[in-house]
C-alpha cells in the first residue's frame, strides 16, 4: 500500500511539474517583442503619427506583443539600415521600392518574401506592387502614391497679387518679384541633394513626356549625353540663378526649408505629396496652415509633357527581416497594417497623402483644401512619370547624382561635368 502511494504521489508530482514546464514554455512562446525600424521620426503629426496608431492598436489588440520602435529621419535611417543589413535586420523595417535601395537589399537577401496571394482584397492601385518585386516575387508593400508639389501659400500669393505660374519661365519671373517683398521664392532642401534630383526629374519629365527609356538607355551606357538631360539641368541652374530658392539652399537641409516656409519666410516649398498633413499640424501658425494650397511643375516652352503630366511614384513602405526570429507576428502585423481600413484609411484621415491603396471609399467631403487638391491632380494626371531619375540606377549612381546636384546647381561644376560624373559612376 505504502509503495502504491509513493508511485501515485510521483506520478502526480511528474504531471503537476510536467503541466508547470508546458505553462512556462506557452508562456514563454506567448511573449513575443517586434522591433521596429522607421524612418519617421515625428510620432506625434503626419505619417508617423499613422504609423504610431497602428503600432498602438496592434499591441492593445495582443497584449502578448510588445512592439519596440526606432526612429531615425531619412539620410540617418538609410545609414544605419546599411549597418543592419551586415549584422541583423529588425523584425519591420522601412524600404523604398526603387531600383537605387531595392535592388542591392534584395541581392543581399535581407527581406523575407510575401505571399502576394495574401494582399488579393488590400485595395492596392494596380502596378503599385511591382517596384516591392523581384524575379517575380514580393519583398515589401508600398504605404505611398507620391507626387512632387510646390506647396504655396495662398494667402500670401493673393495679398501680394501674384499669380500660380503656368509655365516655367512664369515661375522663374516670380523669383525677383517675391525676393523683392522681402520673401524667400521657394525654400528648397538642398542639401540632402534628393529633392534636387527630383526637381531635375520633373523638369525631365516635362521636357521629354516619358523619360523611362531615356533614363534607362543612360544608366546601362553611362552615358547621358542625350540633349533632355542637358537641357533639364540647365533649367535647374537657372533656377538657382535667379534666386528661386534661399540663400544657403545647397547646404541646408529637410527640416530648415520645411520651417523657413511653415514660418511664412518663404512663400513656396518643393517637397513630395507626403506632407499634405502641414494642413492640420496644429504646431504650424493657423494662418499658414489653413492657406496651404498645391501646384506641380508648370510646362516647360518646348516640352512634350502637359501641365496634368506628372512626377509621381509609388515611394516609401514596409518589409519583414528575412533573419527575424518571429517572423510570422511580424507578417502578421505587416498584414494587420495593410487592411484597407487601417494604414490607408487613417493616412486618409490625417492627412497625409496619397495611398498605394484605393481611398476612394473614406472621402467625406471635409478634407482640407490641400488634400482635395492633390486627390484632384491624382484623378486629372494623363500620366505619371514613375521612379525619379535618381532612384532608377545602382546605389553608386543615386550617390553621385545627389553629391554633386548642389555644385551643378550653384555653378561651382559646370553640367557637363555633372553630366560626364553621374555617367561613371553607372560604370
Amino acid at each position: 500500500m505504502k509503495k502504491r502511494w509513493c508511485s501515485i504521489a510521483l506520478t502526480a508530482a511528474m504531471v503537476v511539474s510536467m503541466a508547470a514546464g508546458s505553462a512556462l514554455t506557452v508562456s514563454a512562446e506567448e511573449e513575443i517583442t517586434l522591433r521596429v525600424f522607421s524612418n519617421l521620426p515625428d510620432r506625434k503629426n503626419g505619417q508617423g503619427l499613422v504609423e504610431q496608431m497602428l503600432i498602438d492598436e496592434y499591441m492593445e489588440a495582443n497584449p502578448n506583443v510588445k512592439i519596440e520602435v526606432e526612429a531615425l529621419d531619412e539620410e540617418a535611417y538609410k545609414t544605419k539600415f546599411k549597418a543592419y543589413a551586415m549584422e541583423g535586420m529588425p523584425d519591420v523595417v522601412n524600404i523604398w521600392g526603387q531600383p537605387s535601395f531595392l535592388d542591392e537589399v534584395l541581392d543581399a537577401g535581407v527581406l523575407a518574401e510575401l505571399n502576394e496571394a495574401d494582399y488579393a482584397d488590400y485595395k492596392f492601385i494596380e502596378g503599385s506592387l511591382e517596384g516591392f518585386k523581384k524575379d517575380g516575387k514580393l519583398y515589401g508593400l508600398p504605404r505611398n502614391t507620391d507626387v512632387a508639389v510646390f506647396y504655396y501659400n495662398q494667402k500670401m500669393f493673393e495679398d501680394n497679387g501674384w499669380s500660380v505660374p503656368e509655365t516655367y519661365d512664369e515661375l522663374l519671373g516670380l523669383a525677383s518679384t517675391i525676393t523683392e517683398a522681402g520673401i524667400i521664392p521657394v525654400a528648397m532642401d538642398g542639401g540632402d541633394g534628393w529633392p534636387m534630383a527630383v526637381y531635375l526629374s520633373d523638369l525631365l519629365y516635362k521636357i521629354t513626356g516619358d523619360y523611362r527609356e531615356t533614363v534607362s538607355g543612360a544608366i546601362a551606357n553611362g552615358d547621358f549625353s542625350d540633349p533632355a538631360f542637358t537641357q533639364a539641368t540647365q533649367l535647374l541652374k537657372d533656377a538657382a540663378d535667379a534666386g528661386l530658392f534661399q540663400v544657403g539652399y545647397d547646404s541646408q537641409d529637410y527640416g530648415t526649408a520645411m520651417n523657413l516656409f511653415t514660418n511664412g519666410q518663404a512663400a513656396m516649398f518643393y517637397m513630395g505629396s507626403w506632407e499634405t498633413s502641414m494642413a492640420t499640424n496644429e504646431d504650424i501658425p493657423e494662418e499658414i496652415r489653413t492657406n496651404i494650397r498645391v501646384f506641380t511643375m508648370p510646362t516647360v516652352e518646348g516640352g512634350a509633357a502637359t501641365a496634368t503630366d506628372i512626377e509621381a511614384w509609388n515611394g516609401g513602405g514596409y518589409a519583414v527581416s528575412a533573419s527575424s526570429e518571429v517572423k510570422d507576428e511580424a507578417v502578421k502585423f505587416l498584414n494587420f497594417m495593410y487592411q484597407p481600413d487601417k494604414l490607408s484609411k487613417y493616412g486618409w484621415e490625417n492627412g497625409v497623402g496619397m495611398s498605394a491603396q484605393d481611398q476612394s471609399e473614406y472621402m467625406t467631403g471635409e478634407e482640407t483644401e490641400l488634400m482635395k487638391q492633390i486627390v484632384d491632380i491624382v484623378s486629372a494626371a494623363t500620366s505619371v512619370s514613375g521612379t525619379p531619375v535618381n532612384d532608377c540606377g545602382p546605389s553608386a549612381f543615386k550617390t553621385s547624382i545627389e553629391s554633386e546636384i548642389q555644385s551643378v546647381s550653384n555653378g561651382t561644376t559646370d553640367i557637363d561635368t555633372f553630366l560626364a560624373n553621374i555617367g561613371t559612376a553607372c560604370k
